[in-house]
């Protein structure tokens, strides 16, 4: 028996701008489960995205709904109400307040909050910078990713640049592929770092837990050059230059020298002492950034202090160590 797949408009109320998928299960799915029997007949739509379908019963079997791990025998017939997933709805203006450093025709310095998402993805697909970004200005949903040309982790402070035009977009991708803009942060790291160094270690997606970065030797270019600025007791501030911009990049590298930033939750450890098990993000902080202006090519810089409690964490340390 050949299966067949057509589309038929969908009336449903309330359920999904997509016309619903109607289809038959064929004969060399038997004994199949349902998202897998699903998975090779709709091609087009991931098994992960299917069980989603299934499980928010937008997906009948001869009129019944059914779990998962189902079985399926051939020849059912199956209907499908596809909902729109959020990666492929636009994003919206939103009204989130921004602190902008600097603003001019083609850039926007902003000294991004920890806490705040710069662009959306997986569990956050609103309240991002990106949309508070379109909400400041409009003009930037005709620019790629509403200007964005580097990121900072969810629960890093500091400073983030943004194109406002294409043209400011290609020159500022130019210099951070020719690793021109200059790029300057403050951590705090476990344990005593005696002297000023570099890590030249690649970076890649780490082998058994996917959602983590590791040093790997298959894994891409990455330096970080630190300078040691105080030690605090058990721990050490420092300033890192990035001359790449990988993914964690600083949290995996000072993890791999048994450095990790106080704080992390991904890669950090353990802590002892009432500031640092107070600290509840990574100690990191984007505290000065440089660049060519797009227009002029001048060079311009900025720099902003940590935020409140990054310093009340330095306070507490150094209260401690007196």
């Amino acid at each position: 028996m050949t299966s067949s797949v057509k589309q038929l408009p969908d009336y449903t109320p309330n359920t999904s701008a997509e016309a619903a998928i109607v289809a038959e299960i064929p004969a060399a799915s038997a004994g199949q489960r349902l998202d897998q029997a699903l998975a090779a007949l709709l091609p087009d739509y991931s098994r992960s995205r299917i069980q989603h379908w299934i499980r928010h019963e937008r997906v009948t079997v001869n009129g019944r709904l059914l779990a998962v791990k189902d079985k399926v025998w051939g020849g059912e017939q199956v209907q499908v109400i596809p909902d729109t997933h959020p990666a492929e709805v636009p994003a919206a203006p939103e009204a989130i307040a921004l602190q902008i450093v600097y603003e001019d025709d083609a850039l926007l310095v902003v000294n991004k909050p920890a806490g705040l998402v710069v662009h959306p993805g997986s569990g956050n697909w609103q309240g991002t910078m990106l949309n508070a970004l379109l909400h400041h200005a409009p003009q930037l949903a005709g620019v790629p990713r509403a200007g964005i040309v580097h990121r900072l982790d969810k629960d890093t402070s500091g400073l983030l640049v943004v194109a406002k035009t294409l043209t400011a977009q290609t020159s500022l991708v130019r210099q951070l592929q020719a690793r021109s803009v200059k790029r300057e942060y403050l951590a705090v790291a476990h344990g005593l770092i005696a002297q000023d160094g570099k890590v030249d270690a690649r970076i890649g997606r780490h082998p058994s837990q996917r959602t983590k970065m590791a040093v790997v030797h298959s894994g891409r270019e990455a330096v970080t050059h630190y300078t040691v600025l105080e030690h605090l007791g058990h721990c050490t501030l420092i300033r890192c230059v990035l001359e790449t911009g990988r993914t964690h990049q600083i949290r995996v590298h000072l993890q791999s020298i048994g450095h990790a930033l106080v704080g992390d939750p991904v890669y950090g450890r353990a802590t002892q002492t009432a500031a640092l098990r107070d600290f509840k993000r990574q100690a990191l902080h984007a505290t000065r950034l440089g660049l060519l202006h797009p227009l002029s090519s001048v060079l311009q810089e900025w720099q902003v202090e940590p935020p409140e409690d990054f310093q009340a964490l330095l306070d507490h340390l150094r209260a401690e160590t007196a």
